[in-house]
């Protein structure tokens, strides 16, 4: 959600915003409703002060001011009904340095890291080797779960463990506070962070799952409350502060959040539809950063949330490459954005691992996050997220690039310890 005010003042940016990232949003329309809503508030205003300059003997008077407001009123609520909906549809100004494009296609590589391997014999994919060594479960995962469904067992379990616990222990190293939070959340949550196409929850575009039974308040009667299911652990610690106003001098303040992520993927319908690497549910460790309003200091937090993903990769021995997103690969909220992709021998591509993305205030605005300047000014927050690391294309990662001949795959050294020192899984 963007400041009404800096819209008026940056037409032709947010125009080109509109366009760049492939948005259908009547910005003159906004403009003219904007206008329209304040004349609207204006005469209120003006009868209320007039009618308060009104003495006792002025009855009639006051009464025909009094109707005059309630019709405005009327109007008011109905100008604003459809200015709040083309509001919410606005996307943020990309950054100066995001690059114009249509799709992913237009992506820029901004570096590669580690060489692609090449192996001597025929490699597996992840399905094979997970087969092979007992380790994934598809078939009995799809009994039980349903499509994308899988089981982890024995060796791939603990691997996907290890992962987890390596990525959370190196974001508290680097100053990033730990929690675990809530997947079931309300739904002003996802709305505010912004994975909502619109103001209210909609099943046919929206990859989330809402939760169908009732729930009970604490004094026993029946919530009314809609409740849905994270695809992340970055709305649950966005909305941690939400409704707040923060100290400039706690600013920026680091999180990491461990959660189960839950994904509908309905518009990936058709894709990725065998193995384990688009699926309904799977674990991550997510970054979020609530920063001061300024764009060169948000910009450096990004690059070093960027930095740590890329460490956690190069520390796990898996090429990479990064990525500059495009406007039309972006979603409407975002300022500046780059994704991991991590080589994957299996599908013979590379593979999104991670992803990094500063919204300014669009997020904190939605969510009402705002802090006090040392001044007294009262501020959004600027908000970035970044995925530190997710299950389970962490998983095929490791497997593939470190299969050996033998049909064994070695573990990355890093996360040995965490499995009790096993360094080979073996048949």
């Amino acid at each position: 959600m963007l400041d009404i005010k800096f819209v008026r003042e940056n037409k032709e940016a947010v125009a080109g915003a509109i366009k760049n990232k492939g948005l259908s949003v009547d910005l003159e329309k906004l403009l003219s409703l904007d206008e329209r809503r304040r004349e609207l508030i204006t005469k209120i205003e003006s009868a209320r002060s007039e009618q308060k300059k009104l003495g006792k003997d002025s009855i009639d008077k006051a009464k025909a001011l009094k109707e005059l407001q309630k019709k405005i009123e009327v109007d008011l609520n109905l100008v604003m009904e459809e200015y709040e909906s083309l509001m919410l549809q606005l996307p943020t100004v990309p950054s100066p340095d995001t690059p114009i494009g249509k799709n992913a296609d237009d992506n820029i590589e901004a570096l590669t890291w580690g060489a692609i391997p090449k192996f001597d014999f025929e490699p597996k994919d992840h399905i094979q080797l997970g087969k092979d060594l007992n380790i994934l479960d598809l078939e009995r995962g799809v009994k039980v779960g349903g499509y994308r469904g899988y089981y982890l067992k024995n060796e791939g379990a603990q691997l996907v463990m290890a992962a987890m616990l390596y990525a959370l222990n190196k974001m508290v190293s680097k100053g990033y506070a730990p929690m675990i939070v809530p997947t079931l959340v309300r739904e002003f949550a996802l709305f505010g962070s912004g994975y909502f196409n619109g103001k209210e929850y909609d099943s046919d575009k929206d990859e989330i799952y809402q939760v169908a039974n009732k729930d009970k308040e604490a004094d026993g009667s029946q919530s009314r409350e809609k409740k849905f299911l994270v695809g992340t652990a970055e709305p649950s610690l966005l909305a941690y502060h939400s409704g707040e106003v923060l100290k400039e001098e706690n600013l920026p303040m680091r999180f990491c959040g461990f959660s189960q992520c839950y994904r509908s993927e309905i518009g990936s319908y058709g894709k990725d539809t065998k193995g384990i690497y688009r699926v309904h549910e799977f674990m991550k460790v997510e970054q979020v950063v609530f920063a001061p309003a300024d764009i060169d200091s948000a910009n450096k937090l990004q690059e070093e949330m960027v930095g740590i993903s890329r460490e956690l990769h190069e520390d796990l021995g898996l090429p990479y490459r990064l990525l500059k997103i495009c406007t039309g690969d972006m979603s409407p909220g975002k300022y500046r954005a780059f994704d991991i992709e991590t080589w994957m021998p299996g599908l013979n591509r590379w593979g999104e691992t991670g992803s990094a993305s500063n919204f300014l205030d669009w997020q904190s605005r939605r969510l009402d996050v705002r802090y006090k300047t040392k001044d007294g000014q009262t501020k959004f927050a600027y908000l970035l997220n970044n995925t530190a690391l997710a299950s389970p294309r962490t998983f095929i990662a490791i497997l593939e690039n470190y299969q050996q001949a033998d049909g064994s795959v070695k573990i990355p050294k890093v996360l040995q310890s965490y499995m009790g020192g096993i360094e080979v899984i073996k048949k």
